[in-house]
């Protein structure tokens, strides 16, 4: 296909650019259900949606009015089965996004996305091949790079079509990632990152080494 487009000077570009491209610039989303959802963290309004081509039906989890406050805190989150749900002390998967709840809770108002990205994108199963191969000393992206992924295949476009479909345009996010921070910036959003807020969770033996290869690499 390379050489196609040299001998004659056509344009080329990945799926994966096309894809971005889509998530840009067409509405893939579609709202299915929604209901009430008390929690410990306080009450919230669950949104379930569809996501057009794609299997996954990612959540948002509404705190508040959303339309009372300028630019609301909100999460994005990919899933993380082990954290999220077992409590795993091998990430601060979980930890985030109960911070994050609460955080939001405190404020008054907010939204966090649910976005079913297991593993930074390569799945429930690979992610537990990647554990395994982290337990004989590889770390996080050395595992992921030695099964043949990359080290963090996550997309965000839907979750920033999911906060317009909420009604925002601008937000202060719950992050310590920048790659999330970038996901903003690129054109056809319309939507305005106004701060990027830290959520600082504990750091113990068996996430220490998790955490720092996430803020060196």
């Amino acid at each position: 296909l390379l050489i196609l487009a040299r001998e004659h000077n056509l344009e080329i570009l990945t799926i994966e650019e096309l894809i971005r491209y889509r998530r840009r610039s067409e509405k893939l989303v579609t709202r299915l259900a929604e209901a009430d959802l008390p929690t410990r963290f306080g009450h919230f309004r669950v949104l379930l949606y569809d996501v057009k081509y794609e299997s996954a039906q990612p959540l948002v989890f509404v705190h508040g009015d959303l339309t009372k406050v300028d630019a609301p805190l909100v999460r994005v989150h990919s899933s993380c089965f082990t954290g999220d749900l077992l409590e795993s002390l091998r990430c601060d998967c979980g930890d985030q996004l109960h911070m994050a709840m609460e955080m939001i809770v405190s404020e008054g108002a907010g939204a966090v996305v649910y976005l079913m990205q297991e593993g930074r994108g390569i799945g429930l199963v690979e992610k537990i091949k990647a554990y395994s191969l982290q337990d004989k000393g590889l770390d996080t992206v050395e595992a992921n790079l030695a099964l043949g992924h990359k080290a963090d295949t996550r997309d965000y476009g839907i979750g920033i079509q999911l906060l317009k479909d909420l009604g925002l345009t601008r937000v202060r996010l719950l992050t310590n990632n920048p790659k999330k921070t970038e996901a903003f910036v690129f054109p056809g959003y319309d939507l305005e990152l106004v701060d990027q807020v830290p959520i600082l969770p504990p750091i113990h033996e068996h996430n220490a080494r998790y955490l720092a290869t996430k803020r060196e690499k």
